[in-house]
């Protein structure tokens, strides 16, 4: 992995600032709109984008001269998806949020059980909360639950609450967890994931364990589907929950970063 003190040629990084900017943009760019982008004159950028189309790079349309991303950067980003494991990616980024916040994140993904955690990035101070690899949170009552709840297809999302509820009935609880408060009828339901929704947030104040609140962000592939759920986890004097507040801010961040990553596109 190349790093800032290590040599490199400067007239590759040069010319890849336009392929930055066509990137960027996400559509066809005319010669002298991604010269401007990349901060440079158009006479300056022309030879680096005849070179890019004899590599592959890029392409250009026929009729109006626009530049679009060509055959061999489309193949590099397959194959980047393809490569791409979501939580091998994530990883590394849970653990700085952790450090940045001072507050335990885990990573979870959506089992055959539910979202079940897969990685932990402990806190500077670590809260004594259940928060093992394997460890099932409830749908209905968890930031965690309520993130993969608001994303997933609601066919999945209604029988997965219907599985809950009746091992709730049958004097279960999901495993790996304490028990849960009362499930709410799906109209309510439904409504709380329409604000997590508008939100990009989940949050549990308390639900689940008395002083402790968690928030939970999605992270999305390229095809727009939720792939993971970041969770953030504290006790409630610390941990603060606002939906505008300093720690909604750094998870969104980092889900961005992740989501864009797998190759997500920019909100």
């Amino acid at each position: 992995m190349a790093t800032d003190n290590q040599r490199g040629i400067q007239s590759i990084e040069v010319g890849g600032q336009l392929l930055k900017a066509l990137v960027h943009r996400g559509r066809p760019m005319a010669l002298k709109d991604l010269a401007r982008e990349a901060d440079m004159a158009p006479a300056k950028a022309h030879p680096y984008m005849v070179s890019f189309g004899r590599l592959g790079l890029i392409e250009q349309d026929r009729s109006n001269g626009h530049y679009q991303l060509g055959p061999l950067a489309l193949q590099l980003g397959l194959i980047s998806l393809q490569q791409a494991n979501p939580v091998h990616v994530a990883t590394p980024l849970i653990a700085e949020l952790a450090q940045e916040i001072g507050q335990t994140v885990a990573i979870a993904v959506w089992g055959a059980r539910g979202a079940t955690i897969v990685r932990v990035a402990e806190a500077p101070s670590p809260v004594h909360v259940n928060m093992r690899h394997g460890t099932v949170f409830s749908l209905t009552s968890t930031a965690s639950g309520k993130i993969f709840g608001a994303y997933l297809d609601a066919a999945v999302v209604k029988a997965a609450v219907e599985e809950e509820r009746k091992a709730r009935s049958a004097g279960g609880d999901v495993p790996g967890m304490p028990p849960a408060p009362a499930i709410a009828p799906w109209g309510e339901f439904e409504k709380q994931l329409a604000e997590v929704r508008e939100r990009g947030l989940s949050r549990s104040e308390g639900e689940v364990i008395t002083g402790i609140n968690a928030m939970s962000a999605p992270v999305f592939d390229h095809t727009g589907a939720i792939v993971l759920a970041l969770t953030v986890i504290g006790p409630a004097g610390v941990l603060d929950t606002g939906w505008s507040s300093a720690t909604a801010s750094a998870m969104r961040r980092c889900a961005q970063e992740i989501s864009q990553r797998l190759g997500a596109r920019a909100a």
